[in-house]
């Protein structure tokens, strides 16, 4: 798993935690901001994802041309 991903879980774990949080003490800034925190891990995983999917298909076609 790469550092980028690692990263974004942690932001959705962190999201998610604080969302509980705000639900059970009623805080309701708290727990949009972890809403917030979730949906930027989410959105930064599906981008490590797509760079990790670019970097494996570059260091493919990189491997065809030296055959």
């Amino acid at each position: 798993m790469s550092d980028e991903k690692l990263k974004a879980k942690m932001e959705q774990v962190t999201g998610s935690v604080k969302e509980s949080l705000g639900k059970l003490s009623g805080d309701k800034s708290l727990e949009t901001e972890g809403k917030v925190n979730k949906t930027t891990g989410k959105v930064d995983e599906v981008a490590a994802d797509a760079k990790d999917a670019l970097d494996g298909l570059a260091k493919g076609l990189k491997n065809k041309t030296k055959e």
